[in-house]
């Protein structure tokens, strides 16, 4: 599948227009902060994004990103520009047409941004095989990808790289496209639904598996929505599956519990995360109002006691009791919205 994934996005598409279906369209409200960046970023490398999502998470100043399938470059040059000259990011893509583009542009983003030298590096490579490329265990402080997890042959390959070159503390923040039930196998060896980020998709409940399995023992959901497809050939052929683009937080954190437990603990967010001077969201569930005494379960304490968030939270309680289930996180089944009322809803549009 890899050779029909690279001759779909290096020869038979030219631009996101030729997409089609709206999986690999983002269609997420678009943050003030974010708007600037990506109006600056070069038209040929915004034409050619296949993304689902937006892979920008809070506190990026000075860290080193790693983008698994990084593309035309758009979300490395967003990402380049959010890091700042100390941060550094990699990406990492097999088809031989989008690295051109991304490499074709690196000298223009770097002086568009007043860099005095790239602070991005571009490699050719499959995003199952991270050790072909040299890349040190522990060595990113994040992970992101849009869209192209679905296209691997080999997720859990993927999942437990990421685990690998991750530094403790550090998170792969992605958004991907996922079905409510599992594909079967005669959708899965088509090439244009494979293509078109559906037939690869992964179940939401095997991913979790996957997830757990790979040492990401507590997956967050951030945002999700469904895909309504508008196209109707591919839709008959599709039949009864739903298909949902969703962006997750997954931290490298090895004592996170495969539940969320309740030890009397609470936090404080002090505002400070540049941008989100009002409130900070850790994932759907999870929102922090600044200044307000929030309970958390042991494994939210720890999402932000032991990541790049800890210098912008206060933290209240230990460890020494235990009061059993936590009822603060939620229960329900991720992607719940109908597919009947998102195509109801007035579409936002692509970016």
């Amino acid at each position: 599948m890899h050779d029909e994934v690279k001759k779909y996005y290096g020869e038979i598409l030219v631009s996101s227009s030729d997409l089609q279906t709206d999986a690999c369209c983002t269609d997420s409200a678009m943050p003030d902060y974010l708007k600037g960046p990506l109006a600056d970023i070069h038209t040929e490398v915004s034409s050619k994004y296949y993304g689902c999502g937006l892979v920008a998470p809070q506190q990026l100043e000075g860290t080193r990103i790693l983008d698994l399938g990084s593309g035309s470059g758009r979300d490395c040059y967003l990402l380049s520009r959010l890091v700042g000259e100390t941060g550094f990011v990699v990406g990492v893509d097999m088809t031989d047409e989008q690295l051109a583009v991304a490499n074709r542009h690196l000298q223009w983003h770097t002086e568009k941004y007043g860099y005095s030298k790239p602070n991005v590096i571009f490699h050719k490579g499959y995003i199952e095989k991270l050790d072909e490329l040299d890349l040190a265990d522990e060595s990113f402080d994040i992970i992101i990808s849009n869209c192209v997890i679905n296209l691997s042959p080999d997720k859990d390959a993927v999942l437990r790289e990421a685990w690998r070159v991750l530094k403790p503390g550090g998170e792969l923040y992605f958004s991907d496209v996922y079905s409510e039930r599992r594909v079967p196998q005669a959708l899965v060896s088509d090439p244009r639904l494979y293509g078109e980020c559906l037939s690869g998709a992964l179940y939401w409940n095997d991913f979790l598996t996957l997830a757990r399995g790979s040492g990401f023992s507590d997956p967050r959901l951030v945002e999700d929505r469904p895909l309504t497809i508008d196209n109707p050939e591919i839709e008959q052929i599709l039949g009864p599956h739903n298909f949902f683009s969703a962006t997750y937080r997954l931290f490298k954190i090895p004592e996170l519990e495969g539940s969320c437990e309740d030890y009397g603990q609470a936090v404080i967010y002090r505002g400070t995360v540049a941008h989100h001077p009002d409130h900070f969201a850790l994932d759907k569930e999870h929102v922090f109002e600044s200044g307000k005494v929030v309970p958390v379960c042991g494994n939210s304490w720890r999402m932000l006691q032991q990541s790049r968030f800890v210098d912008h939270f206060e933290f209240i309680g230990n460890w020494n009791s235990h009061f059993g289930i936590f009822n603060g996180c939620g229960t329900r089944m991720p992607f719940t919205q109908s597919v009947e009322s998102a195509a109801d809803s007035t579409p936002t549009g692509c970016c």
